[in-house]
């Protein structure tokens, strides 16, 4: 929805009067890249958004941002836990050992704000619900997350769409952040196709600005994400092998 509100304004086909009133409001439902926040912020002058961060299992809000936070973890994180909730990030090989700060791994919680159980499914309950040594039941969200020092919980994308090329983890939402910021790309959604060689590799399904002056190249987009994601995606996705295949389609609806 965000998109393609912004797309209107930015192609001129609705008028920014009366976006200036606008201050907050509150996102949620999936992971947010950052430079689309940032849009948001900028475009529809929503200066106080927040995000709440959860799923139906859990009440369903675990974490949220406020308007006190600094602008950075309002764009960057979903927040800090809710009152009187527990979470911790675990290895999602054994979904046991708690890992340091700053390690992503499976985002599990726990508290008052756990279901009970999925009605007439006791297999996928015990699969998600697990409890510790002490008892303690934890949810485990699926999500892959980090945690700060200070408690503020990065989504860092879902743990089944991990793209594993060549033994190598690679993020399908930090890529899309980054193609995100591309002066010429709407919308883009990254996912993982089989490959003989590799296992899996990347694809990226891009929707150009319709204000565009010229079309997007592969080559174009390959250099981007080589410049500006970090040495170790560089070498995961070389613009000189298939390891990056990119479609373009300018059509709207494609998703």
């Amino acid at each position: 929805m965000f998109v393609e509100e912004l797309d209107l304004l930015e192609e001129g086909k609705v008028p920014h009067e009366g976006f200036q009133y606008l201050r907050t409001g509150i996102a949620a439902g999936s992971s947010i890249p950052a430079e689309l926040m940032k849009k948001l912020h900028k475009t529809l002058n929503l200066t106080e958004l927040t995000i709440c961060y959860g799923m139906t299992e859990t009440s369903p809000v675990s974490a949220m941002t406020t308007t006190d936070d600094p602008i950075e973890k309002r764009i960057t994180s979903v927040g800090r836990l809710m009152p009187h909730v527990e979470a911790k990030v675990v290895d999602p090989r054994d979904g046991t050992k708690t890992l340091p700060v700053e390690t992503k791994g499976e985002l599990v919680v726990s508290g008052y704000l756990v279901m009970k159980e999925y009605w007439g499914a006791p297999e996928r309950t015990a699969e998600v619900m697990v409890k510790d040594e002490e008892g303690k039941v934890w949810m485990h969200t699926g999500d892959e997350a980090t945690m700060s020092p200070d408690g503020y919980i990065s989504i860092t994308g879902r743990i089944k769409d991990l793209i594993i090329r060549g033994g190598e983890n690679i993020h399908p939402l930090e890529i899309e952040n980054c193609l995100f910021a591309h002066p010429s790309v709407s919308s883009v959604s990254v996912v993982g196709v089989p490959d003989d060689r590799y296992g899996e590799v990347v694809a990226a399904f891009v929707i150009q600005r319709e204000e565009a002056e010229r079309k997007l190249t592969a080559d174009e987009v390959k250099d981007w994400v080589r410049k500006k994601l970090s040495h170790h995606l560089d070498v995961v996705l070389p613009a000189a092998t298939p390891a990056w295949r990119v479609q373009f389609n300018c059509e709207r609806g494609l998703h």
